[in-house]
């Protein structure tokens, strides 16, 4: 039997698109010469509340497939439909962003080095900057087979205690976890740069584009496996702690605001606040579980179903969405950057937000109902939330005969 659908995953993704699209267009508009400081610090401010868009993705992505994890299916055909599903889309706009940014010229069609230059995008995306996150969480979805066979070792283990012996001990290796990942961003953040000048050229390149592994984000998998193995507990750990995270919250988000502010000096350097820093990831952990507390907390009120029913779209058709929005919003800069906006830079990040999140749901929208569309947005919105469940079996093994168990 399949599972029921977690509404709240489907309106959590809505939000993490929307928080990511809204960060890419404050990217456009604070770097601009003619910005005014109160804008610029406006920005900056509001930056911070995009932070849990991306990791979000990681988050999700993980949830859902430790929680579809109890029917068998052969490695090929689970790897089959999600590079059907995922990296297919990505080659195809791959292509998009490579031919947009290029001369246009005859002599351009035929350079070799024009297509070697596309091949080098379909590894490390560059032209589309935001198309590293499909290359990255790619990864997951190759080694999941391995990952869902560690988490049915450690299930099978975990059911020898009761059920708040489970949860103590869940509790304690995701904190020794979070230790060790936030380490991780220490060495990431303030070594690595200089680690890669005394490393051979190989491992240099590791470092240099240590955004693209999946190691720099197996944290918030491993809080997506968690929520999905334990989705009644995390729920009760997101609505208990939800007076206390708003504090919580409202601390770093000040913290981190005046961190960039003043180690940018007289132009804002959104860098500051990379996700590889160890105090963005708290930052992160804490708006995650506060954007779960508050959707949890709106299914309560009918007077939020409006606003629930938009998320649930804006989250079936997100995928989509991402992968067409930075072209929108290079399109409406094409015609916003001649422009002298003077003091409302803020203003025209708000507009353009709204433009290109809109606008980018559409192509999606329109794409996913189209004959052949999920070759360019992915499976339709629909099916996605649809999904049958499934256990990964390399082909050598058993079929299993049992179904996942919850942790706690």
């Amino acid at each position: 039997m399949s599972k029921p659908r977690i509404a709240e995953w489907t309106e959590l993704r809505g939000l993490a698109y929307l928080a990511v699209v809204l960060q890419h267009c404050i990217g456009e508009y604070i770097y601009r010469s003619d910005i005014q400081q109160p804008d610029s610090v406006m920005l900056a401010m509001l930056y911070h509340l995009t932070r849990f868009g991306t990791p979000t993705f990681v988050f999700l992505s993980a949830a859902l497939l430790f929680y579809n994890g109890n029917k068998p299916i052969g490695y090929p055909r689970y790897i089959g439909r999600r590079f059907r599903d995922i990296y297919v889309p990505f080659l195809c706009w791959t292509v998009v962003y490579w031919i947009c940014t290029q001369n246009w010229s005859t002599a351009q069609w035929g350079n070799i080095y024009f297509y070697k230059g596309m091949l080098e995008e379909m590894i490390i995306p560059v032209s589309g900057y935001h198309l590293w996150f499909v290359v990255m969480i790619f990864q997951f979805y190759i080694l999941f087979p391995l990952f869902a066979k560690a988490a049915g070792r450690v299930q099978a283990f975990l059911r020898r205690y009761s059920t708040k012996r489970r949860k103590q001990l869940v509790l304690a290796v995701m904190l020794i976890a979070a230790a060790a990942y936030a380490l991780l961003l220490q060495w990431s953040y303030y070594d690595m740069s200089a680690w890669s000048t005394r490393l051979p050229s190989f491992w240099q390149t590791l470092l240099d584009y240590r955004t693209y592994n999946f190691v720099m984000y197996f944290f918030y998998f491993m809080l997506g496996a968690v929520c999905a193995y334990m989705t009644d507990t995390w729920r009760g750990l997101a609505q208990q702690t939800l007076p206390w995270n708003v504090f919580v919250f409202i601390g770093l988000f000040m913290l981190m605001g005046h961190t960039m502010l003043i180690q940018s000096g007289d132009t804002i350097n959104l860098n500051i606040s990379t996700y590889l820093k160890p105090s963005t990831f708290v930052l992160i952990v804490s708006q995650l579980l506060l954007s779960y507390g508050l959707l949890l907390h709106l299914q309560k009120d009918k007077r939020s179903e409006p606003f629930r029913r938009m998320l649930n779209w804006i989250g079936r058709y997100s995928f989509g969405g991402y992968l067409a929005h930075a072209l929108v919003l290079s399109f409406i800069s094409y015609f916003t950057r001649p422009l002298s906006l003077g003091d409302h830079h803020f203003t025209a990040t708000l507009i353009t937000f709204i433009v290109v999140a809109s606008v980018s749901l559409g192509i999606s929208w329109l794409f996913a109902h189209l004959p052949g569309g999920n070759w360019i947005v992915g499976s339709k919105g629909r099916q996605r939330l649809n999904w049958r469940p499934f256990r990964f079996q390399f082909p050598s093994s058993k079929r299993a005969s049992k179904s996942t168990q919850e942790l706690g």
